[in-house]
């Protein structure tokens, strides 16, 4: 009994060290480039490179529409690079909003290995590189990024889209069986950081959200005092919650108020 209890110990220690040592591989899943030019994607497209506090150059494209009211920034979730933001760009500029996609540290073509510290300085470099009132829009992760920056400048507008309360909470939602509080080198704290936020806000989230539960979600838009709008059946990597026309009108809302 007591050579099983040894054994059970060993396994669980050598679990809880393996996650902590690759955790940051189960959070950012980074989609490698090369990608096209801005030109190839919309007409009128400029390929841009921001400039990290740390050094780094990091890709991006800016659409500049015409006395557009705001240029919207679009903070990316997780997974991917830029290139799956397009049709986000394309409605918006539609809709007479200038847009800047970027990659983060390690996504596209862009050296470097992500962490949030890392994306902190990414997304102020987004930020340097904008003259005139921004928006902020986030997916996901890139929600916890957005609110980071808003606590830093504050935005004309903020659109956060299935929002996680901290990464803690979402990561002990998947993993009950682990200590991911104690595990976690990033922590974004969402809740913490739109509580002390005054921003026009809007939280959208998919009611069948499978990677962020939506109760934290609306958790969020509390804190915030956020108008909250739920997409009916949408999970979290649906079209719909990228580029939809919920998301479109409320980036559209925020931007003209």
């Amino acid at each position: 009994m007591r050579r099983a209890v040894l054994i059970a110990v060993a396994v669980v220690v050598t679990i809880v060290a393996v996650v902590f040592a690759f955790q940051r591989k189960l959070v950012y899943f980074p989609s490698p480039g090369p990608l096209p030019s801005a030109e190839d994607v919309l007409p009128g497209g400029r390929d841009v490179r921001l400039v990290t506090a740390d050094g780094l150059l990091l890709g991006g494209w800016h659409f500049e529409v015409p006395d557009a009211p705001a240029t919207v920034i679009v903070f990316p979730g997780n997974g991917g690079n830029r290139a799956g933001r397009a049709p986000i760009a394309e409605e918006l500029t539609a809709r007479g909003l200038s847009v800047l996609l970027f990659d983060y540290r390690g996504y596209g073509d862009n050296q470097g290995k992500p962490s949030e510290e890392g994306l902190t300085w990414d997304a102020r470099a987004a930020l340097d590189l904008v003259d005139g009132p921004v928006v902020f829009f986030g997916e996901s992760l890139g929600a916890a990024v957005a609110a980071e920056l808003a606590t830093h400048r504050a935005p004309k507008g903020l659109v956060l889209r299935s929002p996680f309360t901290s990464l803690a909470a979402v990561g002990s939602h998947h993993y009950p069986w682990l200590p991911v509080r104690m595990l976690l080198q990033d922590t974004y704290p969402v809740l913490e950081r739109v509580s002390a936020l005054d921003v026009p806000t809007v939280v959208l989230l998919g009611t069948a959200d499978s990677v962020v539960p939506p109760a934290q979600s609306r958790e969020v838009a509390t804190a915030a005092r956020a108008t909250l709008v739920e997409v009916a059946g949408a999970d979290h990597n649906d079209e719909v919650l990228s580029s939809g026309p919920q998301v479109i009108d409320a980036i559209v809302s925020v931007s003209r108020g």
